[in-house]
């Protein structure tokens, strides 16, 4: 039993495997419809639970047809519906509840210690669909997309990151780490990552490379992502906020600074962080980083479940 709750946790290998599994099983899939399962059913019989604190579109969809296409089943439950807070009913007891009915969990929530304590007490793997610390799943999806789209590895890529330091980021610093590619960023000062993450990198004798100014984190670069600079949940003077990133819109102007056939992502909802002609331009690849979530996810299970080829 493997869980999947943070990219720096996860051995390289291990990542590099779900991805080539993922390649594999895309390909398979081409004559297939969207509810048909995938030929030897690997995920039979299997029940995965999952569970919601935050809204959620690309990750509750796509884990959905992920375990269905597999061959399993999924059951969707919101905490407020449970007796967990309300209640009164303890972590520990609610995961033997879950590893008595489920045979694997995957939680999206606002607390990076729930992950941990379910992990604790469950006797099934658990996978982060999101916490305040780390989006795993979309990150290793968006290394897969752009390997598909770029036809090279990673390491072998110039990535940058323009926007505000958050989850998303944090996982693709550690992704940076685990396949070797070189990540430069452009933030305020103000909203630059944190000293744990950028301690972690240095542990690890790896660099990230950091910029205040986005032209200079966006030249040369092969792959420019984004995300929303405002969050749902945001407890920040906002007004304030969105001044401070006012010139790191990503921009038709600030994609001439990267390299000509640059590629841009976004994990999306969307904002105003990036202008609508890069949003719907020829060089991004959003719509096909959404639905590269779904093949992604089907090998994390299988790797998860121990099922991986």
């Amino acid at each position: 039993m493997k869980h999947f709750i943070n990219l720096k946790d996860i051995p390289a290998n291990d990542l590099r495997k779900i991805l080539i599994d993922a390649k594999k099983r895309k390909n398979l899939r081409k004559k297939l419809s969207t509810l048909e399962v995938d030929k030897g059913a690997p995920l039979k019989g299997k029940l995965l639970i999952q569970m919601f604190e935050k809204s959620s579109l690309r990750t509750r969809l796509s884990f959905y047809l992920a375990i269905k296409q597999l061959g399993g089943g999924t059951l969707t439950l919101r905490s407020n519906e449970l007796h967990l807070g309300q209640g009164g009913e303890s972590i520990a007891d609610t995961a033997k509840i879950l590893s008595t009915y489920g045979d694997g969990f995957m939680l999206r929530t606002d607390s990076d210690k729930k992950v941990e304590d379910f992990k604790d007490h469950l006797s099934i793997p658990v996978i982060n669909g999101l916490s305040p610390s780390s989006h795993p799943t979309q990150v290793l999806s968006d290394v897969f997309t752009v390997e598909e789209i770029t036809k090279k590895p990673i390491s072998k890529l110039n990535i940058c990151w323009i926007g505000d330091s958050n989850n998303v980021l944090d996982s693709l610093i550690a992704a940076s780490v685990k396949f070797s590619f070189k990540l430069k960023i452009g933030c305020p000062k103000k909203f630059e990552p944190g000293q744990q993450v950028r301690n972690w990198v240095k542990k690890n004798k790896k660099k990230i490379f950091i910029y205040n100014d986005p032209k200079k984190a966006a030249s040369g670069a092969d792959v420019i992502f984004s995300d929303k600079v405002i969050s749902l949940n945001d407890k920040v003077n906002k007004k304030n906020k969105i001044q401070a990133f006012k010139k790191f819109k990503v921009s038709k102007k600030l994609m001439s600074f990267a390299n000509k056939n640059c590629i841009f992502l976004h994990c999306l909802p969307r904002g105003d962080e990036v202008s609508e002609e890069v949003f719907l331009g020829k060089n991004s690849h959003v719509w096909q980083q959404a639905l590269n979530r779904v093949h992604v996810q089907k090998s994390i299970l299988l790797y998860c479940f121990g099922k991986l080829r």
